[in-house]
């Protein structure tokens, strides 16, 4: 089977990972979008469901400030445009930085990037949002990409606990308590203001001398 789809890749020059990570690997000039080469780095692929709107989930996730706040050892993402520079805690408490480009947006459905030339750690991934069969929203991270050191470098990562994988899996189950907490979040709000509009303001307390 393997052998087969190389030969389908061969012929036709078409790579099913590729596509769903929404890179292209034209010539430079061409629309070039390749960050990692498929037969390198490490890949990983997550997949959860939160039970909140996929346009509200896609908002917060767009907006890359949140980030740092469920992405365990990102210290900060600041965003220009299409472009961001990210600033992470590697392993041994190394800093790393990087820039990155979202090469393609679909409005609350897919948000897929790649490193730009240049940067310490090279990597392109996606991340989509599906309406949920029960409800919700399903969250689906595909991640490719070249740690330091190589294999080395993940090698260690996993020693120190800090697997790719498992570190993804932990970050995306904070991110559901945290769409979960706003969520509660808004439902208190809505009570309260029901409250304030159910007490008729105008009317004076009842009492007596």
């Amino acid at each position: 089977m393997i052998g087969g789809d190389l030969i389908r890749r061969a012929i036709t020059g078409h790579c099913y990972v590729y596509e769903a990570f929404g890179v292209r690997t034209a010539p430079v000039g061409q629309g070039a979008s390749i960050s990692v080469p498929y037969e390198l780095g490490v890949r990983v692929d997550h997949t959860i469901v939160v039970a909140r709107p996929r346009s509200e989930v896609f908002r917060f996730w767009r907006k890359l400030s949140n980030l740092p706040r469920f992405l365990t050892h990102v210290d900060s993402v600041r965003e220009n445009g299409k472009q961001s520079h990210w600033v992470v805690q590697g392993p041994g408490r190394r800093t790393v930085e990087w820039d990155a480009l979202i090469h393609n947006e679909i409005r609350n459905r897919l948000i897929a990037w790649r490193s730009l030339p240049g940067s310490e750690v090279d990597h392109a991934g996606s991340v989509s949002f599906e309406d949920a069969a029960g409800g919700g929203t399903t969250v689906k991270v595909e991640l490719q990409y070249n740690p330091p050191g190589g294999a080395v470098g993940a090698i260690l990562a996993s020693l120190w606990g800090q697997e790719p994988g498992q570190q993804i899996a932990a970050d995306l189950e904070r991110f559901r308590r945290i769409m979960m907490g706003s969520a509660r979040t808004e439902t208190l709000d809505s009570v309260d203001e029901a409250s304030d509009e159910s007490f008729p303001a105008s009317d004076p307390p009842a009492y007596n001398h």
